[in-house]
């Protein structure tokens, strides 16, 4: 070790070793890093989550030596099983190791890379799972993690630890420059290599490598949507339009994994005309930040891995929007906005996939964190560089008022006083017509400023598009996405699966009125043959949202208004009368009213929760009665 002993540091470890391990509704802030450093609240609190996540998962590290499968890999109760990419937490490991001079942190730092030869393959990649069949691009993400950790803290290791390590990583990199090419996979992995290949070529003084950084570099203008440059590339094939002309655009990959790669690539080469075409991308990415930090990815093509914070197996946005804070302080308040959110979201020392896998019961999955480590102790690495990272400018969705079209995406999103929508007719379609994200002209989120969440989309139907990166549903399948529906001989119709709705708004006299024209469709994209045409209007103004569902026919035919109320287990749930709800929380009372009687499903637990976006809700049913043609309901808080 060059620059520092773990003796010398032994004080300052074991002050870190005084800090909670986790706390359920968000960890506490240390001021460690405040009085030894100077440090900004921001990267305070960065520190303490990187802690608590950090012993968490060397708590769950594997600690057997005469199983070389297994011995050091990080074990995920949920998922049962290892997660190849578990190596990725080499770089938060040695992190911690360098900054608290604790052994423990370089100890699980070696261990997890002795334990990844498990995953190695003969032509230098690592797969993502112990199977040596399984994918193998994410060794782009191993070599900026094992990369990063060896620039900025291999002093630690012993010499001989620190060569093996740079041979295994040149041999990572090797096969990312023979490998990637322009049409390698989705375009998050050809962006992430962009700054991967550039990083490696100083790091490895290579030119080759960075020659084929700046050839990628080239497609960056070419995958950005006109006119609010938005990233797309998320399907296969990456440039394929829909029947309305949209490409496939994920917000929570753009902002978590591949502006991130590509921020990162033109800051290291000091690449000021990208820097500035970045920032107009990360401005209009930025509305779709929630006022509480979420990340609104309700009808993203991969919505699939959609949490409430981004998505399950990327980094987190914290990179891209610390680093270009002093262009627009907003970035800072995202930055800042998004790790709250995440202490938020940590359950026993690890980052669970949404809001109430806590309440619900449900085990966090050890990628979300091992992933989300490696962004915060980049912005450790780097917070010298980011003193303007803080929250004191207001995220566009904290401030707007009115509605935003999207016309790449068919995309609306609303504010009115204290109330945030999202609408979506987007038909692009994960993997071949399977994965089915908001669309229909369904109210995709429904957000006040007072309680937060009241409506999340899910998937139509949970379906394990990538069974090695989603957890099983628990309980039933039952989507969180407000809708129309009616079961015809046991087949469901809704206008969730109709590509085909057409969306009109007006705002006038303080009201905005969405007004949706839909048909009921099934999974096969068939309509009902008669008396499935409705139309739907969402109307926001201060006071209240009204929900409206018309439909062609007055016949008892099982037609359902149904509206998923978010609610975790332990709130209170009132039928003050046949036509109102009201289900109390510690910010206020979310009052449901309805013109005709509503009823709550049936369930086998107090919720029901759902993977996507890792909600529990209470599942409020409006039935037409016979003779009506029209249901309305209101939603207030009080």
């Amino acid at each position: 070790m060059k620059r520092r002993s773990f003796i010398q540091l032994s004080a300052f470890g074991s002050m870190g070793l005084m800090l909670p391990l986790y706390s359920c509704g968000g960890t506490k802030t240390s001021h460690l890093l405040n009085t030894s450093e100077g440090f900004t609240a921001f990267e305070t609190n960065a520190f303490q989550l990187l802690t608590t996540w950090c012993d968490a998962m060397i708590r769950d590290q594997i600690n057997n030596p005469n199983d070389k499968v297994t011995h050091g890999a990080l074990y995920c109760h949920a998922c049962e099983k290892i997660h190849g990419r578990c190596q990725e937490s080499v770089y938060p490991f040695l992190y911690m190791a360098d900054k608290t001079g604790d052994k423990k942190y370089l100890d699980a730092a070696i261990k997890v890379m002795d334990w990844s030869v498990n995953v190695d393959l003969p032509d230098g990649s690592w797969t993502n799972m112990l199977d040596p069949k399984s994918w193998y691009g994410t060794t782009v993400f191993g070599v900026i993690a094992l990369g990063e950790a060896l620039h900025y803290h291999g002093h630690l290791l012993p010499k001989e630890t620190k060569t093996k390590w740079d041979n295994r990583l040149k041999r990572a990199t090797d096969f990312v420059y023979k490998t990637f090419d322009d049409h390698f996979s989705h375009i998050n992995y050809r962006f992430t290599a962009i700054y991967a290949l550039s990083f490696m070529g100083d790091y490895f003084n290579e030119e080759k490598y960075k020659t084929r950084s700046k050839e990628l570099a080239l497609l960056i203008p070419k995958y950005l949507t006109e006119p609010n440059k938005l990233l797309f590339g998320e399907n296969h094939p990456d440039d394929k339009k829909s029947a309305k002309g949209l490409l496939p655009v994920d917000i929570g990959y753009n902002v978590e994994e591949s502006l991130n790669a590509v921020v990162q690539y033109a800051v290291h080469t000091k690449d000021e005309e990208l820097l500035k075409l970045l920032t107009q991308s990360l401005n209009s990415h930025l509305e779709f930040m929630l006022p509480d930090g979420a990340w609104d990815n309700s009808f993203g093509t991969r919505q699939n891995k959609w949490t409430y914070w981004g998505s399950r197996t990327t980094d987190g946005c914290q990179p891209a929007f610390s680093m270009l804070a002093d262009r627009n302080p907003a970035f800072g308040t995202a930055a800042v906005m998004s790790t709250e959110l995440l202490q938020r979201c940590t359950v026993n020392g690890l980052l669970a996939g949404g809001l109430h896998y806590q309440t619900h019961g449900v085990k966090p999955c050890m990628h979300h964190t091992f992933a989300h480590a490696k962004n915060l102790a980049f912005v450790m690495d780097n917070a010298k560089k980011l003193k303007k990272v803080n929250k004191k400018t207001p995220l566009p969705r904290s401030s707007n008022d009115g509605v935003k079209h999207f016309p790449e995406l068919d995309v609306w999103l609303a504010a009115r006083g204290p109330w945030r929508s999202t609408v979506s007719s987007y038909d692009q379609i994960f993997k071949k017509e399977k994965s089915v994200a908001a669309t229909g002209g369904s109210l995709a989120v429904l957000w006040h400023e007072k309680v937060g969440p009241i409506f999340t989309a899910s998937m139509v139907e949970y379906l394990l598009v990538e069974p090695y990166n989603q957890q099983e549903q628990e309980g039933e399948d039952f989507c969180l996405t407000p809708r129309v529906e009616r079961f015809v001989n046991g087949i469901w119709y809704t206008n969730l699966q109709d590509l085909n709705a057409k969306v009109n708004f007006k705002d006038e006299k303080g009201i905005i009125d969405f007004a949706i024209e839909t048909a009921l469709t099934n999974n096969k994209k068939e309509t009902l043959a008669s008396g499935g045409d409705f139309k739907l209007n969402y109307l926001f103004d201060k006071n209240q949202t009204t929900i409206k569902a018309q439909r062609t026919t007055s016949e008892a035919n099982g037609d359902t208004l149904v509206l998923p109320v978010i609610s975790p287990t332990g709130e209170k749930v009132v039928q003050v009368s046949a036509t109102k709800i009201e289900i109390y929380k510690k910010e206020g009372i979310v009052v449901v009213e309805s013109s005709v009687p509503l009823t709550i499903k049936k369930m086998d637990k107090e919720r029901i929760f759902n993977q996507v976006p890792g909600m529990e809700v209470v599942p409020v049913l409006v039935s037409f009665p016979k003779n009506t043609k029209e249901v309305i309901c209101i939603i207030s808080v009080v």
